[in-house]
Protein backbone atom coordinates (compact mmCIF):
# COMPACT_ATOMS: atom_id res chain seq x y z
CA UNK A 1 0.00 0.00 0.00
CA UNK A 2 1.51 3.30 -1.16
CA UNK A 3 -0.11 5.42 1.55
CA UNK A 4 0.40 3.90 4.99
CA UNK A 5 -2.54 5.68 6.61
CA UNK A 6 -6.28 5.26 6.48
CA UNK A 7 -7.32 8.86 6.88
CA UNK A 8 -5.44 11.49 8.87
CA UNK A 9 -5.72 11.70 12.66
CA UNK A 10 -4.15 14.50 14.69
CA UNK A 11 -3.57 14.49 18.41
CA UNK A 12 -1.89 17.93 18.65
CA UNK A 13 -1.84 21.29 16.89
CA UNK A 14 1.79 20.69 15.92
CA UNK A 15 0.73 17.57 14.04
CA UNK A 16 -2.13 19.41 12.37
CA UNK A 17 0.16 22.24 11.17
CA UNK A 18 2.84 19.94 9.80
CA UNK A 19 3.80 20.77 6.21
CA UNK A 20 3.50 17.14 5.06
CA UNK A 21 0.87 15.43 7.17
CA UNK A 22 1.20 12.16 5.26
CA UNK A 23 4.70 10.59 5.09
CA UNK A 24 4.14 9.48 1.50
CA UNK A 25 3.74 13.12 0.43
CA UNK A 26 7.07 14.01 2.01
CA UNK A 27 8.78 11.02 0.41
CA UNK A 28 7.35 11.90 -3.01
CA UNK A 29 8.66 15.46 -2.71
CA UNK A 30 12.12 14.18 -1.73
CA UNK A 31 12.19 11.84 -4.73
CA UNK A 32 11.09 14.60 -7.10
CA UNK A 33 13.70 16.95 -5.64
CA UNK A 34 16.43 14.37 -6.18
CA UNK A 35 15.28 13.89 -9.78
CA UNK A 36 15.33 17.66 -10.27
CA UNK A 37 18.87 17.94 -8.92
CA UNK A 38 20.04 15.10 -11.16
CA UNK A 39 18.19 16.34 -14.27
CA UNK A 40 21.26 17.92 -15.97
CA UNK A 41 22.96 14.51 -15.84
CA UNK A 42 19.90 12.61 -17.05
CA UNK A 43 18.38 14.88 -19.71
CA UNK A 44 20.17 16.12 -22.86
CA UNK A 45 20.97 19.84 -22.86
CA UNK A 46 18.56 20.55 -25.73
CA UNK A 47 15.55 19.23 -23.81
CA UNK A 48 16.81 20.70 -20.53
CA UNK A 49 17.00 24.23 -21.96
CA UNK A 50 14.01 24.03 -24.27
CA UNK A 51 11.48 22.33 -22.00
CA UNK A 52 12.47 21.81 -18.38
CA UNK A 53 14.04 25.22 -17.67
CA UNK A 54 11.12 27.32 -19.03
CA UNK A 55 8.67 24.97 -17.32
CA UNK A 56 10.27 25.71 -13.93
CA UNK A 57 10.29 29.46 -14.56
CA UNK A 58 6.68 29.59 -15.69
CA UNK A 59 5.66 27.37 -12.79
CA UNK A 60 7.05 30.00 -10.42
CA UNK A 61 5.02 32.61 -12.32
CA UNK A 62 1.88 30.47 -12.07
CA UNK A 63 2.41 30.06 -8.33
CA UNK A 64 2.65 33.84 -7.98
CA UNK A 65 -0.57 34.38 -9.92
CA UNK A 66 -2.23 31.58 -7.96
CA UNK A 67 -1.41 33.50 -4.78
CA UNK A 68 -3.58 36.47 -5.75
CA UNK A 69 -6.18 34.56 -7.78
CA UNK A 70 -6.39 31.17 -6.07
CA UNK A 71 -5.74 32.18 -2.47
CA UNK A 72 -7.04 35.77 -2.31
CA UNK A 73 -9.70 35.32 -5.00
CA UNK A 74 -8.73 38.39 -7.07
CA UNK A 75 -8.94 37.84 -10.83
CA UNK A 76 -5.77 39.25 -12.43
CA UNK A 77 -5.46 39.68 -16.21
CA UNK A 78 -2.37 41.90 -16.17
CA UNK A 79 0.19 39.51 -14.72
CA UNK A 80 2.56 39.77 -17.69
CA UNK A 81 2.69 43.52 -17.16
CA UNK A 82 4.19 43.23 -13.69
CA UNK A 83 6.55 40.54 -14.98
CA UNK A 84 7.71 43.06 -17.59
CA UNK A 85 8.34 45.71 -14.93
CA UNK A 86 10.57 43.32 -13.00
CA UNK A 87 12.37 42.09 -16.10
CA UNK A 88 13.23 45.54 -17.46
CA UNK A 89 14.09 46.93 -14.02
CA UNK A 90 16.47 44.06 -13.28
CA UNK A 91 18.13 44.19 -16.71
CA UNK A 92 18.66 47.96 -16.51
CA UNK A 93 20.05 47.59 -12.98
CA UNK A 94 22.45 44.87 -14.14
CA UNK A 95 23.52 47.00 -17.13
CA UNK A 96 24.41 49.78 -14.69
CA UNK A 97 26.77 47.39 -12.92
CA UNK A 98 24.57 46.37 -9.99
CA UNK A 99 25.15 42.70 -9.03
CA UNK A 100 22.44 40.35 -10.18
CA UNK A 101 21.51 39.44 -6.60
CA UNK A 102 20.42 43.04 -5.99
CA UNK A 103 19.11 43.49 -9.53
CA UNK A 104 16.63 40.66 -8.94
CA UNK A 105 15.48 42.31 -5.71
CA UNK A 106 15.12 45.64 -7.53
CA UNK A 107 13.03 43.93 -10.19
CA UNK A 108 10.80 42.29 -7.58
CA UNK A 109 10.37 45.47 -5.53
CA UNK A 110 9.64 47.65 -8.56
CA UNK A 111 6.99 45.18 -9.71
CA UNK A 112 5.54 45.11 -6.21
CA UNK A 113 5.30 48.91 -6.15
CA UNK A 114 3.69 49.14 -9.59
CA UNK A 115 1.34 46.25 -8.84
CA UNK A 116 0.30 47.85 -5.55
CA UNK A 117 -0.35 51.22 -7.20
CA UNK A 118 -2.65 49.60 -9.72
CA UNK A 119 -4.22 47.58 -6.92
CA UNK A 120 -5.33 50.74 -5.12
CA UNK A 121 -7.58 51.48 -8.09
CA UNK A 122 -8.46 47.91 -8.94
CA UNK A 123 -9.55 46.94 -5.44
CA UNK A 124 -12.42 49.41 -5.46
CA UNK A 125 -14.19 46.90 -7.72
CA UNK A 126 -14.46 43.14 -7.80
CA UNK A 127 -15.28 40.22 -10.06
CA UNK A 128 -15.35 40.90 -13.78
CA UNK A 129 -14.86 44.62 -13.15
CA UNK A 130 -11.61 43.82 -11.39
CA UNK A 131 -10.57 41.62 -14.32
CA UNK A 132 -11.22 44.47 -16.76
CA UNK A 133 -9.26 46.89 -14.56
CA UNK A 134 -6.22 44.63 -14.45
CA UNK A 135 -6.58 44.05 -18.19
CA UNK A 136 -6.46 47.83 -18.64
CA UNK A 137 -3.24 47.79 -16.64
CA UNK A 138 -1.86 45.28 -19.13
CA UNK A 139 -2.80 47.50 -22.08
CA UNK A 140 -1.22 50.54 -20.43
CA UNK A 141 2.00 48.61 -19.90
CA UNK A 142 1.96 47.34 -23.49
CA UNK A 143 1.71 50.94 -24.70
CA UNK A 144 4.53 52.07 -22.42
CA UNK A 145 6.81 49.26 -23.60
CA UNK A 146 6.22 50.03 -27.27
CA UNK A 147 6.44 53.84 -26.98
CA UNK A 148 9.34 54.31 -24.56
CA UNK A 149 12.65 53.85 -26.39
CA UNK A 150 14.58 54.80 -23.24
CA UNK A 151 13.16 51.71 -21.53
CA UNK A 152 12.88 49.13 -24.28
CA UNK A 153 14.49 50.68 -27.35
CA UNK A 154 11.18 50.83 -29.20
CA UNK A 155 8.50 48.41 -30.37
CA UNK A 156 10.84 46.42 -32.64
CA UNK A 157 13.95 46.64 -30.49
CA UNK A 158 15.21 44.40 -27.73
CA UNK A 159 17.18 45.05 -24.58
CA UNK A 160 20.15 42.73 -24.28
CA UNK A 161 20.58 41.12 -20.88
CA UNK A 162 24.05 41.15 -19.31
CA UNK A 163 25.58 37.74 -18.49
CA UNK A 164 23.94 36.30 -15.41
CA UNK A 165 26.18 36.04 -12.35
CA UNK A 166 25.73 35.13 -8.71
CA UNK A 167 28.23 35.89 -5.93
CA UNK A 168 30.57 37.29 -8.54
CA UNK A 169 30.63 34.03 -10.51
CA UNK A 170 29.31 34.27 -14.07
CA UNK A 171 26.87 31.48 -14.93
CA UNK A 172 26.90 30.50 -18.59
CA UNK A 173 26.55 26.71 -18.58
CA UNK A 174 23.24 25.05 -19.30
CA UNK A 175 23.30 23.22 -15.97
CA UNK A 176 24.07 26.42 -14.06
CA UNK A 177 21.17 28.33 -15.60
CA UNK A 178 18.90 25.35 -14.93
CA UNK A 179 19.85 25.27 -11.26
CA UNK A 180 19.07 29.00 -10.98
CA UNK A 181 15.55 28.39 -12.31
CA UNK A 182 15.18 25.30 -10.11
CA UNK A 183 16.31 27.19 -7.01
CA UNK A 184 13.86 30.04 -7.56
CA UNK A 185 10.99 27.64 -8.26
CA UNK A 186 11.78 25.72 -5.06
CA UNK A 187 11.89 28.95 -3.02
CA UNK A 188 8.48 30.04 -4.32
CA UNK A 189 7.07 26.56 -3.72
CA UNK A 190 8.33 26.48 -0.12
CA UNK A 191 6.83 29.92 0.45
CA UNK A 192 3.47 28.78 -0.88
CA UNK A 193 3.53 25.56 1.14
CA UNK A 194 4.19 27.46 4.36
CA UNK A 195 1.64 30.13 3.43
CA UNK A 196 -1.16 27.62 3.89
CA UNK A 197 -0.19 27.24 7.57
CA UNK A 198 -0.01 30.94 8.48
CA UNK A 199 -2.58 33.46 9.62
CA UNK A 200 -1.90 35.49 6.47
CA UNK A 201 -2.86 32.55 4.27
CA UNK A 202 -6.02 31.89 6.27
CA UNK A 203 -6.97 35.57 6.04
CA UNK A 204 -6.59 35.45 2.25
CA UNK A 205 -8.82 32.37 2.11
CA UNK A 206 -11.41 34.15 4.26
CA UNK A 207 -11.35 37.16 1.93
CA UNK A 208 -11.66 34.87 -1.08
CA UNK A 209 -14.67 33.04 0.29
CA UNK A 210 -16.60 36.11 1.50
CA UNK A 211 -14.92 39.44 2.10
CA UNK A 212 -17.94 40.87 3.94
CA UNK A 213 -18.01 37.94 6.36
CA UNK A 214 -14.23 38.25 6.82
CA UNK A 215 -14.64 41.96 7.64
CA UNK A 216 -17.22 41.11 10.32
CA UNK A 217 -14.66 38.75 11.86
CA UNK A 218 -12.09 41.54 11.98
CA UNK A 219 -10.18 40.78 8.77
CA UNK A 220 -9.33 43.99 6.88
CA UNK A 221 -10.16 42.80 3.37
CA UNK A 222 -8.66 45.83 1.60
CA UNK A 223 -5.35 45.45 3.43
CA UNK A 224 -5.04 41.74 2.73
CA UNK A 225 -6.01 42.19 -0.92
CA UNK A 226 -3.33 44.84 -1.24
CA UNK A 227 -0.74 42.57 0.39
CA UNK A 228 -1.77 39.77 -1.98
CA UNK A 229 -1.22 42.00 -5.01
CA UNK A 230 2.13 43.19 -3.65
CA UNK A 231 3.43 39.69 -2.84
CA UNK A 232 2.20 38.28 -6.14
CA UNK A 233 3.78 41.16 -8.06
CA UNK A 234 7.11 40.63 -6.28
CA UNK A 235 7.16 36.98 -7.37
CA UNK A 236 6.18 38.06 -10.88
CA UNK A 237 8.98 40.64 -11.04
CA UNK A 238 11.73 38.27 -9.96
CA UNK A 239 10.36 35.55 -12.23
CA UNK A 240 10.30 37.91 -15.20
CA UNK A 241 13.90 38.90 -14.52
CA UNK A 242 15.03 35.28 -14.25
CA UNK A 243 13.11 34.44 -17.43
CA UNK A 244 15.00 37.11 -19.36
CA UNK A 245 18.38 36.39 -17.76
CA UNK A 246 18.38 32.59 -18.10
CA UNK A 247 16.11 31.78 -21.05
CA UNK A 248 15.45 34.66 -23.45
CA UNK A 249 18.75 36.51 -22.79
CA UNK A 250 17.03 39.70 -23.95
CA UNK A 251 13.88 41.62 -23.13
CA UNK A 252 11.34 42.50 -25.81
CA UNK A 253 7.79 43.93 -25.55
CA UNK A 254 6.15 40.92 -27.23
CA UNK A 255 7.47 38.63 -24.49
CA UNK A 256 5.06 40.25 -22.01
CA UNK A 257 2.03 40.99 -24.19
CA UNK A 258 -1.60 40.46 -23.19
CA UNK A 259 -1.65 36.93 -24.61
CA UNK A 260 1.01 35.97 -22.07
CA UNK A 261 -1.23 37.13 -19.22
CA UNK A 262 -4.10 35.04 -20.59
CA UNK A 263 -1.76 32.07 -21.01
CA UNK A 264 -0.56 32.23 -17.40
CA UNK A 265 -4.15 32.55 -16.17
CA UNK A 266 -5.04 29.48 -18.25
CA UNK A 267 -2.23 27.59 -16.50
CA UNK A 268 -3.72 28.53 -13.13
CA UNK A 269 -7.27 27.51 -14.07
CA UNK A 270 -6.27 24.24 -15.72
CA UNK A 271 -3.95 23.34 -12.85
CA UNK A 272 -6.48 24.29 -10.20
CA UNK A 273 -7.11 27.45 -8.18
CA UNK A 274 -5.13 27.37 -4.95
CA UNK A 275 -3.35 24.13 -5.87
CA UNK A 276 0.45 24.01 -5.71
CA UNK A 277 0.87 20.68 -7.48
CA UNK A 278 -1.76 21.88 -9.95
CA UNK A 279 0.42 24.89 -10.81
CA UNK A 280 3.18 22.51 -11.90
CA UNK A 281 0.72 20.43 -13.92
CA UNK A 282 -1.00 23.40 -15.54
CA UNK A 283 2.29 24.96 -16.62
CA UNK A 284 3.46 21.64 -18.04
CA UNK A 285 0.24 21.11 -19.99
CA UNK A 286 0.18 24.59 -21.56
CA UNK A 287 3.92 24.69 -22.35
CA UNK A 288 4.76 21.12 -23.31
CA UNK A 289 1.56 19.66 -24.71
CA UNK A 290 1.46 21.67 -28.01
CA UNK A 291 4.82 20.25 -29.07
CA UNK A 292 3.81 16.72 -28.08
CA UNK A 293 0.51 16.96 -29.95
CA UNK A 294 2.31 18.34 -33.01
CA UNK A 295 4.75 15.43 -33.07
CA UNK A 296 1.95 12.89 -32.61
CA UNK A 297 -0.07 14.32 -35.50
CA UNK A 298 2.96 14.46 -37.77
CA UNK A 299 3.91 10.86 -36.96
CA UNK A 300 0.32 9.64 -37.42
CA UNK A 301 0.02 11.41 -40.80
CA UNK A 302 3.27 9.81 -41.96
CA UNK A 303 2.18 6.39 -40.71
CA UNK A 304 -1.06 6.32 -42.72
CA UNK A 305 0.53 8.04 -45.71
CA UNK A 306 -1.61 11.16 -45.41
CA UNK A 307 -0.10 14.25 -46.98
CA UNK A 308 -0.95 17.36 -45.05
CA UNK A 309 0.06 20.89 -45.91
CA UNK A 310 2.27 22.90 -43.58
CA UNK A 311 -0.65 25.19 -42.75
CA UNK A 312 -2.84 22.22 -41.83
CA UNK A 313 -0.13 20.70 -39.68
CA UNK A 314 0.18 24.05 -37.92
CA UNK A 315 -3.53 24.36 -37.10
CA UNK A 316 -4.73 20.80 -36.44
CA UNK A 317 -2.48 20.27 -33.38
CA UNK A 318 -3.69 23.57 -31.93
CA UNK A 319 -7.31 22.50 -32.37
CA UNK A 320 -6.59 19.11 -30.80
CA UNK A 321 -4.69 20.81 -27.98
CA UNK A 322 -7.65 23.10 -27.28
CA UNK A 323 -10.04 20.16 -27.33
CA UNK A 324 -7.76 18.35 -24.88
CA UNK A 325 -7.97 21.26 -22.46
CA UNK A 326 -11.78 21.27 -22.73
CA UNK A 327 -11.84 17.52 -22.01
CA UNK A 328 -9.62 17.96 -18.96
CA UNK A 329 -11.90 20.66 -17.55
CA UNK A 330 -15.03 18.63 -18.30
CA UNK A 331 -13.62 15.63 -16.44
CA UNK A 332 -12.56 17.74 -13.46
CA UNK A 333 -13.63 21.43 -13.43
CA UNK A 334 -11.41 22.08 -10.40
CA UNK A 335 -8.27 21.36 -12.42
CA UNK A 336 -5.50 18.82 -12.69
CA UNK A 337 -4.55 19.34 -9.06
CA UNK A 338 -7.96 18.03 -8.02
CA UNK A 339 -7.44 14.92 -10.16
CA UNK A 340 -4.24 14.28 -8.26
CA UNK A 341 -6.04 14.91 -4.95
CA UNK A 342 -8.76 12.42 -5.91
CA UNK A 343 -6.17 9.71 -6.62
CA UNK A 344 -4.36 10.54 -3.39
CA UNK A 345 -7.56 10.39 -1.34
CA UNK A 346 -8.43 7.04 -2.88
CA UNK A 347 -5.02 5.63 -1.98
CA UNK A 348 -5.41 6.99 1.55
CA UNK A 349 -8.15 4.45 2.30
CA UNK A 350 -7.33 1.67 -0.14
CA UNK A 351 -7.87 -1.27 0.31
CA UNK A 352 -10.12 -0.54 3.28
CA UNK A 353 -12.74 0.99 1.02
CA UNK A 354 -13.50 -2.52 -0.20
CA UNK A 355 -14.91 -3.46 3.22
CA UNK A 356 -18.08 -1.45 2.71
CA UNK A 357 -19.01 -3.35 -0.44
Amino acid sequence: MFYRLSGVRHSSYVSDRRMFQVPADRNAVIILLMIGLAAPFLIPSLYLNSYVLPWLIWTAAVLGLNLVTGWAGQLHLGYAAVMAVGAYSAVHAARFGIPWEFALLIGGLSSSVIGSLFAFTALRVKGLYLALTTLAMQFVMDWVLTHSPTITGGSHASLQSPPFALLGQEITSDAGLYYVALGWCILVTIFMLNLKRTGLGRAWVAVREKDFAAAILGVNSFYYKLVAFAASSFIAGVTGAILVATFYFLAAPEQFAVNVSIQVLAMVIIGGLGSIIGSYMGAALILLMPGVVNQVFSAFAGLIGLELSIETLAHIPNAAYGALIVIFLMVEPLGLGKLYANIRDYLMIWPFDQLKK
